[in-house]
């Protein structure tokens, strides 16, 4: 039961096309695999993070800093390893101011999420049953919609590419799409959002997320605009600047009622709990592949079901499906049905996903229950 040693493996691959959203515009799939090897023989292992810019600075923390601090504890003392891990004193380039010193957290807190969740894949392994289980074991299926929306190569029409997206969507077992605007003018995005709900139908689930492309007052307009136009928005994600993260997201909130979902790039529950009281949001799509892993994800989890906030998932499905399963205010599990923008979803697992009826099937395998491919962790590893 004691950790004997650990590792991480850093891949990448290229993508087919470069896909854009409201802010970025990725061209590779970046991850990290992490493995916590125990002295009975047992491996706790996954993969999780899109990080390239800073993915060598997460794999040396990892092993130089984080590794000698849970070599010969019991991997079953979770709340005292996630501490520890946490509370490190460690200098990345620190500066004793806040904003700055916010990336170099994020490096440390990347490489807490991986160990973490390596961890609990072990853990369920020891104990013989499934992470969601051990979390609390809400439903063994969790409904499953599509992050898509990007905008299209010049020359084709966006309205009809958001159509031709959601007929594909559907046709991959989702019930619904969560689709980018935030990069077009008000009124493209509008039209597009309307020729999706036109497109799947009243039934179909439709989120939105801007990645934080507008200021407030734009993010009113567009809210309003939908309401008013009774488009059946499940949720607004991310639609204030960085730098507006409180007041605007509470001065959104008071003029709409459709929810706000923010936190994917929140790297702390404390930063969620300041979301919630300062932000009036109505979901948290905290990441537990940047937060501090699957135990810092469910601390916030439960926080939140007091706080009558629902909780999702930002990507990352081959955790995410435990989280969502194991929490009855969890929402949806995302995908990218379009298999080009994250093919390592469909190479490197073995064996998952499986979807079928709109719903992803919660793995019932010891631990998180997949099995990594070693053939395809050797073909992208990163030098």
């Amino acid at each position: 039961m004691k950790i004997a040693h650990v590792e991480a493996i850093a891949l990448d691959m290229s993508l087919s096309e470069v896909f854009k959203g409201g802010t970025y515009q990725v061209s590779t799939r970046p991850t990290i695999v992490t493995r916590v090897h125990l002295d009975n023989g047992l491996v706790g292992e996954t993969y999780g993070g899109d990080e390239f810019h800073t993915q060598r600075d997460i794999v040396r923390v990892i092993r130089d800093h984080l590794a000698p601090l849970l070599v010969g504890q019991d991997v079953r003392d979770y709340q005292r390893l996630w501490d520890a891990m946490f509370k490190l004193d460690l200098d990345l380039g620190n500066r004793g101011l806040h904003q700055l010193d916010m990336h170099p957290r994020g490096i440390l807190m990347q490489a807490v999420s991986g160990l973490d969740n390596a961890m609990w894949d072990a853990r369920g392994k020891l104990y013989g049953a499934p992470v969601y289980k051990l979390l609390g074991g809400v439903r063994d299926r969790v409904p499953v919609i599509s992050i898509g929306g990007y905008y299209p190569k010049d020359g084709k029409d966006p309205l009809d590419a958001i159509a031709e997206e959601v007929d594909m969507v559907r046709a991959a077992g989702c019930i619904g799409i969560k689709m980018k605007v935030g990069r077009a003018s008000l009124e493209e995005d509008f039209a597009r959002v309307r020729a999706a709900r036109q497109a799947g139908g009243p039934d179909f689930v439709i989120t939105v997320d801007a990645n934080q492309g507008w200021d407030p007052l734009d993010a009113v307009k567009f809210c309003v605009a939908m309401e008013r136009a009774d488009l059946g928005v499940r949720w607004m994600e991310e639609p204030c600047k960085w730098y507006d993260q409180t007041d605007g997201l509470m001065l959104l909130a008071m003029k709409t009622s459709i929810p706000i979902n923010v936190g994917q790039g929140e790297i702390s529950g404390r930063a969620c709990r300041d979301l919630i009281t300062k932000g009036g949001v109505s979901i948290l799509n905290l990441d537990c592949t940047l937060c501090g892993g699957i135990t810092e994800w469910q601390r916030v989890a439960d926080m939140a079901r007091f706080m009558n906030v629902e909780m999702a998932h930002h990507e990352e499905p081959q955790v995410a499906v435990h989280l969502m399963a194991a929490n009855p205010h969890a929402l949806f599990v995302e995908i990218f049905a379009n298999k080009q923008r994250d093919p390592l979803l469909w190479e490197l697992p073995d064996g998952f996903p499986k979807i079928e009826n709109g719903y992803m099937q919660v793995p019932q395998e010891p631990g998180l229950g997949v099995r990594l491919r070693a053939d395809v962790i050797e073909r992208y590893r990163v030098a």
